[in-house]
């Protein structure tokens, strides 16, 4: 009897150890419709892309004269002949396409990092030093956020235009920090408030001063959402027109944005040079996006949930 009743506890444990067919099914019809929303958003905003990504290969009679869908019955047809042209120097495609995609790259990158490393040394600031007023600067920089960027054009111009910053390179870095600052701090505090103040204490009391409690403990701490912060950045940058217009001024300093408007604008008709076009600008923010993906919900979580 003694070896019947553990045999049957120990049947019991192992059933309480593992879900019910009807916990299981109740499980599922939780998950499924969630699980089938994001499969069919996913595929919503995917398709345009592929879309894009398929014409760019196809050659114009094919393209006038069937959908990208049919790209299966033509894949011996597909070429990189559109990068081509876009690319280089032809008679189907204006020129600049490369030197457009050059100025992105030195626009976007400096861009990305001021704002990041300025930001970042602030929200330190803000989370974890005394001063007078901190939080009323704080909040004057949080309110910056509401002030669209369309009013500041022509006052920041007319300043740029006393220290000729105009049409340069450090101009369009000085306007791209300015203007992601607020949205840096505001990211990079919430983050920075929920390190643990212990570990600073320890290491002020063992001597080490602030600029090396920032850069030794901070900074390695914070790489979720320093990578978060760094996508949304270089998005915003690279895919950037208006700011570049009013502040480069000139046609061989303009980004990719530009190229882009340059195809649309004289070569309209000709879908599979503008695809091929629209395709390069995407790739470049893509891979960042897909390379720091791991990081990007940590950071934008952090600092929602306390406690």
């Amino acid at each position: 009897m003694k070896l019947f009743t553990a045999e049957s506890a120990r049947g019991r444990g192992e059933s309480a150890g593992k879900p019910s067919w009807s916990q299981t099914l109740i499980e599922l019809t939780r998950r499924g419709p969630v699980h089938v929303l994001l499969i069919f958003l996913a595929i919503v905003w995917l398709t345009p892309s592929l879309g894009i990504l398929t014409t760019s290969f196809r050659a114009p009679a094919d393209i006038a004269t069937s959908g990208w869908w049919t790209v299966f019955d033509e894949l011996g047809r597909l070429s990189l002949t559109n990068y081509e042209d876009v690319i280089a120097d032809s008679e189907s495609a204006p020129p600049g396409i490369a030197q457009n995609f050059l100025n992105t790259i030195i626009i976007t990158v400096p861009s990305t990092f001021l704002p990041i490393f300025l930001a970042a040394l602030a929200a330190y600031g803000f989370a974890w030093m005394q001063f007078p007023f901190r939080n009323t600067l704080y909040l004057l920089i949080i309110g910056l956020l509401i002030i669209p960027l369309q009013t500041t054009w022509v006052p920041v111009l007319r300043i740029y235009n006393i220290f000729d910053l105009a049409g340069t390179w450090p101009g369009i870095w000085l306007a791209h920090t300015a203007y992601g600052s607020s949205f840096a701090v505001f990211l990079l505090y919430n983050f920075f408030a929920d390190l643990p103040g212990e570990v600073f204490d320890s290491a002020r009391v063992d001597g080490a001063s602030e600029l090396v409690i920032f850069f030794r403990i901070v900074l390695p701490l914070s790489k979720p959402a320093l990578a978060s912060l760094a996508i949304f950045q270089f998005v915003w940058v690279w895919n950037d027109l208006l700011n570049a217009l009013i502040f480069l001024q000139d046609s061989n300093m303009m980004p990719l944005s530009a190229g882009i408007r340059e195809l649309l604008g004289q070569y309209g008709s000709q879908w599979n040079l503008l695809a091929a076009g629209a395709f390069i600008s995407m790739i470049v923010p893509l891979t960042i996006f897909f390379s720091l993906q791991r990081y990007f919900v940590r950071g934008v979580t952090a600092g929602a949930v306390k406690g």
